[in-house]
């Protein structure tokens, strides 16, 4: 389902070139659920965005359900995104002038999708949220808001989504109840999580950890052989 091949992103900095990932691979099955974590500064949301289509390597190649990003011009990662790819945000970024219910059904319009508004509605129900449908962002607590950008994620039924600290703006209560849909809702769409955060329980919960430090892999395995404490450190 994704394929990254010696991934590598550089900027200019002050007259030379600043390396922000070096020669990043992995690859993952459709279905599997994913961490990226390490410290701030390691290269995670750089690496989540080059495999999302949201920005272009300088080196390597990321595949999408078997579509090679670094060959499709920006128009067209934008619609292989609207295809294939779901996110969600730390900051939630819902459109404040829509309502939730609005916000959900955005993707599905932006596909011209019939319908539309009784997938959304289904959506918001699943996560808990039917009777806040017709609420703004700012009446939403930050909780609330974040289940409004997961039913929207999953509008298009992505074939992989992508979550940059999708808990990091909530409390620990609101926290537990946002992971246990997350991975809920990914286990019933059968979709790929790719997932980063600075939280190490919730990272130990994907079947596999990567390891950033300076944009070089530092580590890297999987649930299942118990060394969650020394892949993330």
């Amino acid at each position: 389902m994704l394929e990254v091949n010696n991934l590598t992103k550089t900027f200019p900095s002050g007259g030379r070139e600043l390396t922000v990932l070096h020669e990043v691979s992995f690859a993952l099955n459709a279905g599997d659920a994913f961490a990226i974590v390490g410290p701030s500064g390691s290269g995670k949301t750089t690496l989540l965005g080059l495999c999302a289509g949201l920005d272009r390597a300088t080196s390597g190649s990321v595949t999408i359900n078997g579509i090679r990003l670094d060959e499709l011009s920006e128009d067209q990662r934008a619609a292989v995104r609207n295809e294939h790819v779901g996110f969600v945000f730390q900051n939630f970024q819902l459109i404040p002038t829509l309502t939730a219910l609005e916000n959900v059904m955005v993707p599905l319009e932006l596909r011209g999708e019939h319908g539309a508004q009784a997938r959304a509605t289904a959506l918001l129900e699943r996560v808990g949220l039917a009777d806040r449908a017709d609420h703004y962002p700012v009446q939403l607590s930050g909780g609330e808001q974040q289940r409004v950008a997961l039913a929207r994620a999953f509008a298009n039924q992505p074939k992989i989504l992508f979550a940059d600290e999708p808990t990091g703006n909530l409390d620990e209560d609101t926290s537990h109840l946002v992971e246990k849909l997350l991975f809920d809702l990914n286990k019933e769409n059968g979709t790929t999580l790719v997932l980063v955060t600075h939280n190490m329980e919730l990272a130990a919960k994907t079947g596999r950890v990567l390891q950033l430090r300076g944009g070089k892999v530092v580590g890297e395995g999987e649930r299942e052989r118990g060394r969650e404490g020394e892949i993330v450190g």
